[in-house]
């Protein structure tokens, strides 16, 4: 973890609402947390000389993954968005996806497959995904790639913004040759992002492939994810196909995007867990 990567994470939005004296003390106190929390930072996992103790390659329980990965995909997990010196075992309740991925891939475990996760910050999901698609590559973005704690060959970790079209465009489309079979959108979870993210890689995705995205009502129930209360969010623009096969306009949805959306979607099916919604397209 970068030193650049930690202010921003954790420090970053109280230094823009402190006062000068605030702002300093911060300043001096962020080197120190810093070389605390490293401490305490979990160490990179090799999962292709990962001992199994645990039954985990021979498991084709999903949840179980999750779980033991500590995924907040899964049912329950520990609290890893907190700093890494103050994190506990304290197990808190996860989103609850697990059964509607398991629905969807129960039939694929055993292809290979192509998986680009966004938004995979410590990697926990990946390595719930390494085990579970043992004849996959699993491609991880995140913003903080720094922060990715498993390696393999199977894995690859690299950056993106997925709030910005330039490095969606550089950084995936353009990067690789190969679609993906699974795209798992769970990065910022703002407007903008989800729209551009679907609309743009939705072309990346191989036919008859999924694209998910996880935490699909954010922008429509809180405001931090929609501080313009823009319109039509993305849960919007789904249902709205969904249920009259109609494709709401949106300024963040090119021409050529749009066009190869309605040539080649097959279905849209939305879930509530735990918490939110998750949204599981199907493509031609």
């Amino acid at each position: 973890m970068k030193l650049r990567t930690f202010y921003k994470i954790y420090y970053e939005h109280r230094y823009k609402k402190a006062n000068l004296i605030l702002k300093l003390y911060i300043l001096l106190l962020i080197p120190i947390k810093y070389f605390i929390n490293l401490i305490y930072l979990p160490k990179i996992i090799n999962l292709d000389n990962y001992v199994d103790r645990f039954g985990l390659d021979e498991t084709t329980d999903l949840s179980k993954l999750f779980d033991f990965f500590n995924s907040d995909k899964g049912n329950q997990f520990e609290n890893q968005y907190a700093h890494p010196s103050k994190r506990t075992r304290k197990k808190i309740k996860g989103h609850g996806y697990s059964d509607f991925y398991q629905k969807y891939f129960e039939n694929l475990k055993s292809n290979n497959l192509n998986i680009l996760e966004i938004g995979s910050f410590h990697g926990n999901a990946s390595a719930a995904l390494f085990f579970y698609f043992k004849n996959s590559k699993i491609f991880a973005a995140d913003i903080y790639p720094d922060l990715f704690r498993y390696k393999s060959n199977r894995i690859e970790s690299f950056y993106v913004n997925s709030a910005d079209e330039n490095s969606i465009q550089k950084n995936i489309i353009d990067k690789f040759s190969n679609n993906f079979d699974i795209i798992i959108e769970d990065a910022g979870h703002f407007f903008k992002d989800q729209i551009i993210s679907l609309f743009m890689l939705f072309k990346k995705l191989n036919s008859g492939g999924f694209f998910i995205i996880e935490e699909l009502d954010f922008p429509d129930t809180r405001q931090d994810m929609n501080l313009q209360n823009e319109k039509p969010t993305l849960r919007e623009i789904l249902l709205k196909f969904k249920d009259e096969k109609i494709l709401l306009n949106s300024k963040y949805i090119k021409k050529n995007d749009r066009d190869n959306f309605l040539d080649n979607i097959d279905s849209i099916e939305i879930y509530k867990g735990n918490f939110n919604e998750i949204a599981i397209l199907k493509k031609k």
